[in-house]
């Protein structure tokens, strides 16, 4: 009886510790959440705002006066949209080779048979601690001539070793026996990653799709440094120079076309929602992979 009694209290402690511990979770989880929306939502507020109430009000997250003149100048021209386009272009690109490369050398990689594997993944592991750095890349790219080239934004970095580790873990995951039952059917290799593996593999392949995408998207650095036309500019490389043009950092001849009206708060902030809107327009639709595709991949090896 007295043991029963006993644990009664204790199972009692533990739900109520239980219930204090979800309440905490609960909260700080609404912390991180409001952490990561109210600086979006106050972009948003203030791309919709008037440029004197972004003065006088400081930080707000419902504008008194919605306007739409920071959305019309960025359309005014075709320079932003141009540049939208390609951008686009780029990430469309740009993941389809990227993941073509990953894809088919992840499942040669995890063949253990595969002649050279032991030393083809030591290398590329190698590479994750150290890289060439940026003045070696930037001679590679001018000496094949890519220079003012979009292939200089995707080829230099088109396959990411952990991603291609984590695939590669993901199909050695999956049942042989499918692959043996393939062979013998006579189908080849190319065959069975196209359609048994990779169907089995839609989780891994749209999270990573996504990473790609996202770096892609927001890929900088290789743009201000292997693109010098203006007409091949992507977003990213706009928006600095719209900031720039908005701190005085350049006098703006070189933009005629932004050039017409200097860039206030609100047509910065309206420039960063039409950066960030597609990406974030993308990213419900593969939330659902994202757990399974990543965590499945990375528990094994």
């Amino acid at each position: 009886m007295e043991k029963k009694v006993k644990h009664q209290k204790t199972h009692r402690n533990d739900t109520v510790y239980s219930r204090i511990f979800d309440v905490f979770n609960v909260f700080f989880l609404i912390f991180c959440a409001a952490v990561t929306i109210v600086p979006l939502i106050y972009v948003v507020a203030c791309s919709f705002a008037t440029e004197q109430e972004i003065l006088e009000r400081g930080f707000f997250l419902i504008p008194h006066s919605v306007q739409f003149e920071s959305y019309k100048y960025i359309f005014s021209s075709d320079t932003l949209p141009r540049a939208f386009l390609n951008t686009v272009g780029i990430t469309i690109v740009g993941t389809l080779v990227s993941m073509v490369l990953t894809v088919t050398l992840a499942y040669s990689l995890s063949k253990k048979y595969l002649p050279g594997r032991r030393g083809i993944l030591t290398l590329l592991s190698f590479t994750l601690v150290f890289s060439g750095g940026m003045i070696p890349t930037f001679l590679v790219v001018k000496g094949l001539g890519l220079i003012d080239s979009y292939l200089a934004l995707i080829l230099p970095g088109a396959v990411s070793t952990w991603n291609l580790i984590v695939i590669k873990n993901f199909f050695e995951g999956l049942p042989m026996e499918l692959e043996e039952a393939a062979k013998i059917d006579g189908a080849h290799d190319l065959t069975i990653l196209g359609r048994i593996m990779m169907p089995l593999s839609k989780p891994a392949l749209a999270t990573f799709s996504l990473f790609y995408a996202v770096g892609y998207w927001n890929n900088y650095t290789s743009a201000l440094l292997y693109i010098n036309d203006s007409d091949k500019w992507p977003l990213q490389i706009m928006l600095r120079q719209i900031i720039m043009l908005a701190n005085g950092a350049i006098d703006g001849s070189e933009f005629d076309e932004l050039a017409t009206r200097p860039p206030e708060e609100s047509v910065q902030m309206a420039v960063i929602v039409f950066g960030t809107l597609p990406i974030l327009i993308l990213y419900p639709f593969l939330q659902k992979y994202f757990t399974k595709g990543v965590i499945v991949g990375a528990v094994k090896g």
